[in-house]
Order: structure tokens, then C-alpha cells, then sequence
């Protein structure tokens, strides 16, 4: 049996959780097309027949902000990135430009020491092509996959390849016992993660990064409902009246289309009771 760690590294937005989520079966990171989506390491197990995969999902790397999130962000990723790692995958979306970001990814990847296999995720065929501008990395790397994280194509083999280059698990190491497949949040973190994935999907290009949401208590009430306590908090007040919405609309909205997500993961009838504050210093509060 193969046992063993997966980093996977790479530019914000390339498809690291997508690929993750669609591995493992099940959602263990949210996911949008806005920056700054996942905002700390996510593991998620994956089993069959050949082992076990403990897949990371880091944040991506971000060049040329400073704020204490960003710096805060970064610092886990690199944190991630020296603990042990059997394998690390580069992911790459090859219809991005290369640039500084991606050089400094690339700059990173060189010093590891474990296997890397190098992964480009196609993403929409219909975006520009910069492909020519990476294939310089297919002479640098022996091991490299093109998928489609988000349709699910052509990761068999790429699976394959993991195992091939996984350690054998140690007659004496006790073996991974889970029922859920994330193993490193509690259920507070990730729900408060559905929650903020609901913001990034409904909301404007500014809102998101001044969000972030929190659950103050989960209680499963005599009728077996689960009673969920939560806030969005939002820098300004501007934002949080966009979150809000005229009559209360657009929270409603959110928390509808987040109690949906809950019920569904806990498979539990879901009360929601979301509330939205303004706090301007969450950020150095919750990354300091």
C-alpha cells in the first residue's frame, strides 16, 4: 500500500482547489474566479485499492500586495511548503501570460527538494493560448500532465503517476481513519468557508477581498435541525450594505444559497441565522 503527501503550488486561480474538490469526491475548498479564494493549506484525503493521498491545497502566491492577510497567506503557503512532501504538483493555467507572480512560483518549485510533476489545467478554450511562453518547462520537468481540473479529464493518469512515485506505507504506521475527507479544519472553518464562497460568487469584484465570514455557534436542536450563528464581516459600510441589499435581499440571497450547500454536506435540515457587521481591522485581527 502507497501512503504519502501531495503539495500542490502554484499562481492564484490556476485550479489547485477545483482539482482537489473533484478528486476527492467532495467539496474540501470553495472555489471562485476572484483572488485571494482559498486563504490558508486545505488537506483532503483521497483512497482506493493502491493507498492513500493526503492532497494540500495551499493558497496561491501573491506578488506586489502588503497587507497583513496577503503577508499572512503567503507565510502559510511557504509554512506548507517545508513541512513534509512526498510529491509536489506546479499547476499551471496556460491561458495567463507568464509573469513576475508565475516566476516566483517557479523560483519556489526549483528548491524542492521531492518529485515535482509539472500540470497544466486547461481551463476555457474560448481565452487566449500562452502555452509557447511555458514550454520551456517540459524540458525541466520529467513528469508532465495536461487536465482539465474543472471537467474532470485525463487525471487517471495523472493519479497513476502519484501512486507510481508515493512511498510504501510502513508495516507498523497506523492507518488513516476518517469519515470526512478534509482533515485539517474543524466544522466551524468550514462552513464559515461555504459562507464566504457564497460572497465571492454573488458579489462585485471589490467586496470579496473585504469579506470574510465566521460562525459563532453550530447546535443540533431536539427536532435534529442544525442551528447555525453567523456573521459576514465587511471593512466598510458601504460594502455592507451591498451585502445586505435593499429590504435585506441580497443577504437572504447569500445565506439561502449557502444553508442549501450545509444541508447538503451535513445532510441535515439547516437553519442559517447570517447576519452581516462592519468591522474595519478583521484583517490585522484575524492575521496578526
Amino acid at each position: 500500500m502507497k501512503k504519502g503527501t501531495v503539495l500542490l503550488l502554484g499562481r492564484p486561480n490556476v485550479g489547485k482547489s477545483t482539482f482537489v474538490n473533484n478528486v476527492v469526491g467532495q467539496k474540501v475548498a470553495i472555489t471562485s474566479p476572484k483572488p485571494q479564494t482559498t486563504r490558508f493549506p486545505i488537506q483532503g484525503l483521497y483512497e482506493d485499492e493502491r493507498g492513500t493521498i493526503i492532497f494540500t491545497d495551499t493558497p496561491g502566491i501573491f506578488e506586489g500586495v502588503n497587507d497583513p492577510m496577503v503577508k499572512k497567506i503567503n507565510e502559510q503557503t511557504v509554512q506548507a511548503i517545508h513541512d513534509h512532501v512526498d510529491i509536489a504538483i506546479y499547476m499551471i493555467d496556460p491561458t495567463r501570460k507568464r509573469d513576475f507572480e508565475e516566476a516566483n512560483v517557479l523560483g519556489i518549485v526549483r528548491k524542492l527538494e521531492c518529485p515535482v510533476i509539472l500540470v497544466f489545467n486547461t481551463k476555457e478554450k474560448e481565452k487566449p493560448y500562452f502555452m509557447p511562453q511555458y514550454a520551456f518547462l517540459k524540458d525541466e520537468f520529467s513528469d508532465v500532465f495536461t487536465i482539465s481540473a474543472l471537467k474532470q479529464q485525463h487525471v487517471k493518469p495523472l493519479l497513476d503517476r502519484i501512486f507510481e512515485l508515493l512511498p510504501e506505507q510502513e508495516p507498523n504506521q497506523t492507518p488513516i481513519d476518517v469519515v470526512h475527507p478534509v482533515l485539517n479544519i474543524d466544522s466551524k472553518t468550514f462552513i464559515a468557508e461555504l459562507i464566504r464562497e457564497k460572497v465571492f460568487l454573488m458579489m462585485g469584484e471589490e467586496i470579496p477581498y473585504s469579506t470574510t465570514a465566521i460562525v459563532d455557534a453550530i447546535e443540533e436542536r431536539k427536532d435534529k435541525t442544525l442551528y447555525i450563528k453567523a456573521r459576514i464581516l465587511t471593512t466598510n459600510e458601504r460594502h455592507k450594505g451591498m451585502l445586505i441589499g435593499k429590504a435585506g435581499r441580497k443577504i437572504k440571497e447569500i445565506g439561502s444559497y449557502a444553508r442549501k450547500e450545509i444541508a447538503l454536506a451535513t445532510n441535515k435540515k439547516v437553519f442559517l441565522d447570517l447576519k452581516v457587521e462592519q468591522d474595519p481591522h478583521w484583517q490585522a485581527t484575524l492575521y496578526s
